[in-house]
């Protein structure tokens, strides 16, 4: 389930670049960001999947799985900010932060690779 769940993670990534970008020539990328609200919520299920699957939770379980919430309600805010024309400097801090901390608490806990 790990496996399935970096996958939607990466290809959601991929999708938001490509959407932010389709937002930054004045196009209009409908379809593409249906396909990335679809792996949102794969990555919400494999996520869920993975944490209710733990023979025990702990607080930094619990504390990644609202940031990466956080990180997927930061991928929209980006986004409609971007169309409504607003300055999304703030949310790109909030991204790379988030997302940081996504990162680091994945490859910390006993499920992660140990990178670190």
């Amino acid at each position: 389930m790990i496996h399935a769940h970096l996958t939607s993670m990466l290809l959601a990534l991929i999708l938001f670049i490509l959407v932010y970008v389709q937002l930054g020539k004045g196009k209009n990328p409908k379809v593409l960001q249906m396909i990335l609200r679809v792996m949102y919520v794969l990555i919400i299920i494999t996520g869920l999947m993975i944490f209710f699957g733990l023979y025990e939770i702990n607080f930094l379980y619990v504390l990644k799985l609202i940031v990466g919430l956080m990180v997927i309600g930061v991928f929209e805010m980006l986004i409609s900010w971007k169309q409504k024309g607003k300055p999304t400097g703030p949310m790109w801090i909030a991204f790379v932060l988030a997302f940081a901390a996504v990162l680091l608490l994945g490859m910390m806990l006993p499920l992660g690779m140990d990178y670190l």
